[in-house]
């Protein structure tokens, strides 16, 4: 396929065919890396103990720092750059390409140096112990280089797509997951390195997808491409491509303050066990949502385009069927944590205490999780369409307006209950933020002349 005919297609395929064709490599490639994550985990609890998931899931909020860096510059990369190729502007497609790899270098170096010298106290803060604190220590001290692979990897991921390459960035995850998949139970059982194994092999692996990734934008036949000229820092085309990726950065970085106060509540209330029950449930739903954000990064450079070009009825059907899809996902996860959540715990651990607080987090924190779909899927909608306001108003609403003050209120009315059903209450109230600024988004568009 030509490079015009790549992006020919956005504007003029049919969109049920254009979402599959998109959404599918990203699906399956952030599936397996969500189902790798997910064996890396059952690796770690299985092979180093539950006092091991604890500790793991101390660093999740503190990976969330890294990702908000991230995605500050590639979500935000990959949205504008899929409108400008819209407007039919491929010198500034280039240049934002540029601008924004130099953006994630020098980020990058600063939130791992960071990360370095305090890695002790922000551990703390975010609810290690005398327990879970050298578990969560020692994957963090030989994770930092792999962050920023990872980082580069994602973002410019996420640019492939938009320039009209779903497959190949399908295989980049292929590549990071796979190597995982083999390097992880060497490194923690064959190696006998314990959960540091685990950070070592994914450095490795993130190193070898970042070099792939990098090859094709080094490539002169891409659509766009690493050109002399593109790399001198612009605002003017910075502030557009941080606008739009500040929401999805605000998201990971409430994310950590939500998570650090949901594990610090959670050590006060129930003790390790139940901040290794939310490791537990944070990683069952990370598949999930995984699944949805692949349904979104197969919409986000049909959405983008197509706003551009202004075939706004394109643009509207998109939307609709991803949210058919993400919901459906998210509600099949719903069924299986109320019925089934011994069979979502069990693989992780073999402790009899850690398995039954596990099936009382899934039990009440999931039972309006079939609503979270629409949620993402609106939030990446306004993000492809530079709406940057309505975007971070979105990311803001669940983790921030809505479940920050339930986490302060419920806990110390009824307990650790209060910090397992923040999760419903907050999607309920949402779901219905989400709405009412989707209707009004579609009256504004609806007034806007599409093309003839």
């Amino acid at each position: 396929m030509t490079e015009k005919d790549r992006l020919q297609e956005l504007g003029n395929a049919p969109v049920g065919r254009l979402l599959w064709k998109y959404s599918l490599p990203a699906i399956v490639g952030m599936v397996v890396m969500s189902i790798y994550n997910v064996i890396d985990r059952i690796f770690i609890g299985q092979g180093v103990g539950p006092e091991a998931i604890a500790g793991l899931a101390i660093t999740f909020p503190v990976m969330n720092i890294s990702a908000a860096f991230g995605v500050l510059v590639g979500a935000g990369a990959g949205a504008r750059t899929s409108i400008v190729l819209g407007q039919d502007n491929r010198e500034l497609a280039e240049r934002i390409l540029g601008n924004s790899f130099v953006m994630t270098l020098l980020f990058g170096t600063f939130y791992i140096a960071m990360l370095g010298i305090f890695i002790d106290p922000i551990l703390m803060a975010f609810g290690a112990d005398e327990v879970t604190l050298p578990y969560a220590r020692e994957f963090m001290v030989y994770m930092l280089p792999g962050l920023l692979f990872n980082n580069i990897t994602f973002s410019y991921n996420n640019v492939m797509r938009a320039t009209g390459y779903p497959t190949q960035a399908m295989i980049s995850m292929f590549i990071g997951a796979g190597l995982n998949l083999v390097l992880a139970p060497i490194a923690i059982f064959g190696l006998k390195l314990g959960i540091k194994g685990a950070a070592i092999a994914t450095d490795i692996s993130m190193f070898i997808s970042m070099c792939f990734v990098l090859h094709h934008f080094l490539n002169p036949r891409s659509v766009i491409h690493f050109k002399r000229g593109t790399f001198s820092l612009s605002w003017r085309v910075l502030a557009p491509v941080l606008a739009i990726g500040a929401a999805p950065c605000i998201v990971n970085t409430a994310g950590c303050v939500i998570n650090a106060i949901v594990n610090n509540t959670l050590k006060t209330e129930g003790g390790p066990m139940s901040v290794g029950a939310m490791g537990i449930f944070v990683t069952f739903t990370q598949l999930l949502v995984t699944f949805v954000l692949g349904v979104c990064m197969g919409m986000q450079p049909i959405v983008g385009y197509n706003y551009g070009a202004r075939k706004f009825d394109r643009l509207k059907r998109t939307y609709w069927m991803a949210v058919a899809v993400a919901t459906a996902v998210c509600a099949l996860g719903t069924l299986v944590a109320e019925l089934a959540p011994y069979y979502i715990a069990r693989p992780f651990t073999a402790d009899a205490q850690l398995i039954d607080e596990s099936i009382r987090a899934l039990r009440l924190t999931t039972w309006m999780f079939w609503g979270v779909g629409f949620q993402i899927v609106s939030t990446n909608f306004f993000q492809s369409i530079g709406r940057a306001g309505k975007s971070i108003f979105m990311s803001l609403s669940r983790q921030v307006i809505f479940m920050l003050p339930l986490l302060l209120v419920l806990p110390p009315m009824i307990g650790l209950n209060g910090v397992w059903l923040s999760f419903p209450i907050s999607d309920f109230f949402a779901n219905v933020f989400a709405a009412f600024l989707i209707a009004g988004e579609f009256r504004r568009i609806s007034r806007l002349t599409p093309t003839a």
